[in-house]
């Protein structure tokens, strides 16, 4: 048994220490030299899509389970987290995105829509619908543990869109390293914690297969390096020579 304290200090950095691993993703889009240069290139938007849907269904589960509190404000925090994130990499997506063109490959474009104000109301649809369901069949302990199972099953193939996205480039550029180190050690305590708190068997067999995931990416951040892909580097040089000869 842990002494209260430490309890204490692992229920906080549970509930603050994920979400902050995003801020300095976001941090390095809006931070690049020049305005134009700024664009999301190498975060995987799906991420966003991931993180939303997976917290705003771990919410619903809280009400059927009553699992540790500081799970309730971690996913809180996040669901705020990464709709912040999600409008950044909106303002600043790359000008050869498929949606800046109203070009998608995806059923309905899902998640490539232009305006953000879509997201919102794809999120609040999702919302209504959670909540409908659960008035009808929130009784049902079979219910309860699906959603659970649906919730931590999302979260725990949050490094999948990312691992395809580095395939693709065959490169991490764009993807911070303080983000991979925060996904590593973040997913290692929580899956820790998870197993020492006793919590539900969804968080914990899901835990560990996110855990899996990350190691498979960092073997690919030592693989690929982090280079800019070679789309990348024509579209710099050519806005930079656009701004040497505005100056």
């Amino acid at each position: 048994m842990l002494p209260p304290w430490v309890s204490i200090v692992a229920s906080v950095g549970m509930a603050v220490g994920p979400p902050l691993v995003y801020a300095d993703q976001a941090v390095s889009i809006v931070r690049k030299k020049h305005a134009a240069l700024r664009d999301s290139t190498g975060f995987s938007r799906d991420v966003c899509a991931i993180l939303l849907l997976a917290n705003i269904t771990r919410c619903f589960f809280w009400l059927g389970t009553r699992f540790e509190f500081a799970l309730l404000i971690q996913s809180i925090l996040m669901i705020l987290a990464q709709l912040a994130l999600l409008y950044i990499c909106i303002r600043y997506r790359p000008r050869s995105s498929p949606d800046m063109f109203g070009a998608s490959g995806r059923p309905f474009a899902f998640w490539h829509w232009p305006s953000y104000a879509q997201y919102i109301e794809f999120l609040a649809g999702f919302i209504l619908i959670s909540a409908i369901a659960y008035l009808i069949f929130g009784r049902s302990d079979v219910y309860i543990s699906i959603i659970g199972f649906v919730a931590l099953g999302m979260e725990s193939m949050l490094p999948v869109p990312q691992f395809i996205s580095n395939f693709k480039q065959k490169s991490l550029y764009g993807f911070r390293a303080s983000t991979l180190i925060g996904w590593v050690g973040g997913d290692s305590f929580k899956t820790a914690y998870f197993f020492v708190q006793g919590s539900p068997l969804q968080f914990k067999v899901c835990a560990l297969f996110q855990l899996s995931v990350d190691f498979i990416i960092v073997v690919q951040r030592l693989y690929y390096g982090n280079a800019p892909p070679q789309a990348t580097l024509l579209e710099q040089e050519d806005l930079e020579q656009a701004l040497a000869l505005a100056e």
